[in-house]
C-alpha cells in the first residue's frame, strides 16, 4: 500500500510541475513551439480548462490557475487519505 501512496505522490508532483510550466509558458509565447510544451499542453490544459469554464479570466489576471493548483492538492490529500484508511 506504502508503493501506491508513493506513486500516487509522483503522479501528482509531476502534474503539478507541468502545470507551472504550462502557467509559465503562457507569458513567454516563443516557448510554446517546443515539442515539450505541446506534450505539457496536451495534459493540462484540458484540466486547466474545466476550472476556466467557471471562473473567467479578469482582464490579463487568470486566477483558474491558483484553483486548480488548490483542487490539485485536494484531490491528491483525498486520495492518499483513502489509501491509509484502507490500509488500516
Amino acid at each position: 500500500m506504502l508503493f501506491a501512496i508513493y506513486i500516487i505522490h509522483i503522479f501528482f508532483q509531476v502534474f503539478t510541475i507541468m502545470l507551472f510550466a504550462r502557467i509559465l509558458a503562457s507569458w513567454v509565447p516563443q516557448v510554446n513551439q517546443y515539442r515539450i510544451m505541446y506534450f505539457i499542453a496536451f495534459y493540462t490544459d484540458p484540466y486547466l480548462n474545466l476550472f476556466r469554464r467557471v471562473i473567467p479570466p479578469l482582464g490579463m489576471f487568470d486566477l483558474s490557475p491558483i484553483v486548480a493548483f488548490l483542487a490539485l492538492s485536494f484531490i491528491q490529500n483525498i486520495l492518499i487519505k483513502l489509501l491509509v484508511s484502507i490500509a488500516g
